[in-house]
């Protein structure tokens, strides 16, 4: 109870989350078609790392940009992913 009460008197986020709801509210979701699927990653194999080329709709001035990203879940070749952040490239595997 004083938890639902205390959560419904303070509408505003947290000061810790402002800054990143800035951050993606500035830049808005990038489309992005998966090229290549490079192979999997992290301690148990959960993450895969795949190529990604930015879409014209929804990012002019991302278009023809490539990046590697890391995938938590199942992808394969011609998804489209919604990226949050378009600035960050994973690492390479090794």
């Amino acid at each position: 109870f004083w938890l639902k009460a205390r959560r419904s008197a303070s509408q505003n986020p947290p000061e810790q989350f402002k800054s990143l709801a800035i951050i993606m509210d500035a830049g808005g979701v990038k489309l992005a078609k998966v090229e290549k699927v490079l192979g999997r990653t992290g301690s148990r194999g959960g993450v895969i790392q795949v190529r990604v080329m930015f879409m014209t709709e929804s990012a002019p001035e991302l278009a023809g940009r490539s990046l590697i990203r890391n995938v938590k879940g199942p992808v394969r070749e011609g998804d489209i992913l919604a990226l949050l952040e378009t600035e960050r490239e994973a690492r390479r595997l090794r």
